[in-house]
């Protein structure tokens, strides 16, 4: 059980029959009556966020979710195939579960995967990717005084807006939280 002194951002409880992620919270003192706990939750299996605010002291059942290590080996276009890196076991996840994060894939990149009673919830990225630049206009410098970009497609299919020296081939590091070029590689 967890109750609202032990909640964290990240956390995955039990709410009313369904998983959420605690995506925020906030302690409201009133100057009458108890203490409160706001709280920004969404649904994991949905993606619906709602805010709901509670008691101080309101205990929850807390989700057991596993992580385990896994590396992606291909997709077929509707699933993305994953090899278990300590059993070997090979699994699919579907397009849609992935999302946006299928654009940060690319062969043998591992990542880990949430499940919950041999459910996948999804799979968390690395903080970074370094991803080769297959297509971009070519950029000249001193064509501005501050600093420009351009947009660079990478062997993923995402396009990233990145400085104006980097080349067709360039090896860039991207942050997979928001998309963003962090640097050349090579």
């Amino acid at each position: 059980m967890i109750s609202t002194g032990d909640v964290k951002k990240g956390i995955i409880i039990e709410l009313d029959g369904q998983l959420m992620k605690v995506l925020d919270w906030n302690h409201i003192k009133m100057a009458r009556g108890s203490a409160q706990v706001r709280m920004k939750l969404q649904n994991v299996r949905k993606g619906d966020i709602v805010e709901r605010t509670f008691q101080a002291g309101t205990r929850w059942p807390r989700a057991r979710v596993e992580q385990r290590k896994v590396q992606y080996l291909y997709n077929d276009g509707d699933a993305f195939h994953f090899m278990d890196s300590e059993t070997y076991d090979q699994f699919a996840v579907s397009a849609a579960l992935l999302g946006d994060d299928a654009k940060y894939l690319k062969e043998n990149t591992e990542v880990f995967v949430s499940n919950y009673e041999n459910e996948i919830l999804g799979v968390d990225l690395p903080v970074t990717v370094d991803l080769r630049v297959v297509e971009t206009e070519p950029g000249f410098a001193g064509d501005t005084a501050t600093g420009a970009k351009k947009a660079a497609t990478v062997e993923t299919g995402l396009v990233v807006q990145v400085p104006l020296f980097v080349n067709e081939g360039d090896l860039l590091r991207v942050d997979t939280r928001n998309g963003e070029y962090v640097t050349r590689v090579q």
